[in-house]
């Protein structure tokens, strides 16, 4: 089964790291977000197993992005990060429907595959 992710930050640099980290670990890219309004629209064009989806964008933050893509159907496994290391309780994350958070300078020592793979009903 190939997974298939969105990559959503601000910085085209991480974005193409991310880029390369994930495919490395055999998941596809299907689609690079600059913004939260592009994720949005990305996530319902290409309906991917998981996004990968910065804090801090420049319009929506990734909190937002992620309550939004919790109300729909089907939403993606949300994989958040970012510079910055601020505390979220595992219950605030898993209310916006974030699957984890990763510190990006820990993202290449991540089991990306393992965070993303679809849950089995």
């Amino acid at each position: 089964m190939c997974i298939d992710i969105v990559v959503v930050d601000d910085d085209p640099g991480f974005r193409r790291i991310a880029t390369m980290l994930l495919t490395a670990r055999g998941l596809r890219v299907v689609a690079e977000s600059a913004d939260g309004a592009s994720a949005l629209a990305a996530v319902r064009a290409y309906r991917p197993h998981g996004l990968l989806l910065d804090l801090h964008l420049p319009d929506l933050d990734g909190l937002s992005v992620a309550r939004r893509l919790a109300q729909e159907d089907h939403p993606p496994r949300i994989v958040l990060t970012s510079t910055d290391r601020s505390l979220w309780s595992r219950e605030e994350l898993e209310r916006a429907g974030i699957e984890c958070f990763v510190a990006k300078d820990e993202l290449a020592d991540a089991d990306l595959p393992a965070l993303f793979t679809p849950l089995t009903h």
